[in-house]
């Protein structure tokens, strides 16, 4: 049988380190799982009591509206001019999604189509390189260095990528409509400054390049660092529209919960798509995140701070058994160099060497496209208790460190 979209997928590796973990925790070993980015913590009392109580609301088990209903379309607006001091139109320019990975798919469907091409980040999320080819489109990779090289500094690693870009948009036969970005950046980790966002907007601008920011670790920056929103850079509603997501800042996964800000003319032509589309996320839902974002403001902080605390505690932990590189300045991740005596093996045969020897499950960097061979990434879903079980364990298998 023949199917269409999912026939150039490649094998999703990930699956391979799923399997050997569950496979692992089927023999009674201990797994410590640091690979899929899936939040831990909780999400806001606050957001979980008013889901209870709108949802025995039987007025809200209808239908609801694919845009976000008008109060949640406010709090989003409400946010921006919040955390970032940048004034949107809550009912032009922000539409709410079904998470933001659903969001930019979605957007990809409108924006590209056969022909056009897209400049995608890589290493990348998968979502970013996959939803301009489901569109129809070619994808040109853009890469991201490994922040380590430049000891995290924001301003270096803006100015890389910058010359990347404009590598790659003097280079191309086709020239791309749509530039997807996403700081901090998964799974580099690698950070960004204002200045950098402002050059990417006045770049954009010239070449006629819609950006597309993906800011899912919009609350995820560590040391006292901010990162910038794209919408804060002057010129951006021009040629830009951002994806915030309640997934990591409120801890809110599996609620499905985001929204899309910035140009109207973006923001309304995914707004007729999703008419089509969908009728919405459940309304209750809708209802607990706008009490989430308006009453639970420092939830974002909190959550940073452990994030912080992870961090610390794996950093530390990986320097004492000699497995050494810069620390991280943003995110949820630690994205490692793979030891110099492991290098060889590849990113996917460490990944299960690291499952089947030290019970630690990490995501192999090649899954996230090209440029992420030769790293593994930790998502720091794990206490610091077991963080420090996954040291020991480190400590045990990496007999070629000690």
């Amino acid at each position: 049988m023949e199917f269409r979209r999912i026939n150039d997928l490649p094998p999703y590796v990930f699956a391979t380190i799923n399997e050997l973990k569950l496979e692992a925790r089927r023999q009674g070993r201990d797994v410590i799982d640091m690979g899929f980015g899936n939040p831990d913590l909780p999400s806001p009392q606050v957001a979980v009591d008013k889901l209870v109580e709108a949802a025995q609301n039987p007025r809200n088990h209808k239908y609801s509206s694919s845009r976000g209903i008008p109060k949640l379309r406010q709090a989003a607006a409400d946010l921006y001019q919040r955390r970032f001091g940048v004034s949107v139109d809550p009912e032009s320019e922000v539409i709410a999604t079904m998470g933001a990975k659903e969001g930019l798919s979605h957007l990809m469907w409108v924006l590209l189509g056969e022909g056009d091409t897209a400049m995608v980040p890589t290493p990348s999320y998968p979502i970013h390189i996959y939803a301009p080819l489901f569109a129809g489109a070619g994808v040109l990779h853009v890469f991201v260095d490994d922040p380590s090289l430049v000891d995290g500094d924001a301003r270096a690693v803006g100015d890389a990528f910058m010359e990347q870009v404009r590598r790659v948009y003097a280079e191309a036969t086709t020239k791309p409509r749509v530039l997807i970005a996403s700081f901090p950046h998964n799974p580099t980790t690698a950070c960004v400054d204002l200045a950098f966002m402002q050059e990417l907007v006045d770049f954009a601008r010239e070449h006629e390049i819609i950006v597309v920011h993906d800011f899912a670790y919009a609350d995820g920056g560590f040391d006292g660092y901010e990162p910038p929103s794209i919408l804060q850079a002057e010129g951006a509603k021009d040629v830009a529209v951002e994806l915030y997501t309640l997934t990591k800042s409120f801890s809110m996964a599996g609620w499905r919960s985001a929204f899309m800000v910035g140009n109207a003319e973006i923001v309304g032509a995914l707004t007729k798509l999703k008419s089509y589309l969908d009728y919405g996320t459940f309304q209750p839902i809708q209802i607990a995140s706008i009490v989430a974002m308006n009453e639970a403001a420092d939830y974002p902080f909190e959550v940073r701070e452990i994030y912080q605390e992870r961090r610390n505690a794996l950093l530390e932990g990986l320097n004492r058994i000699g497995w050494n590189f810069a620390t991280p300045r943003g995110t949820m991740f630690v994205w490692a160099p793979i030891p110099e005596p492991y290098r060889d093996m590849g990113a996917l045969e460490f990944s299960k060497f690291l499952v089947t020897e030290a019970e630690v499950a990490t995501s192999p960097g090649n899954g996230f496209g090209p440029g992420g061979e030769g790293h593994v990434r930790f998502a720091l879903i794990e206490n610091e208790q077991r963080i420090a079980q996954a040291i020991r364990n480190l400590r045990k298998a990496l007999t070629k460190l000690n």
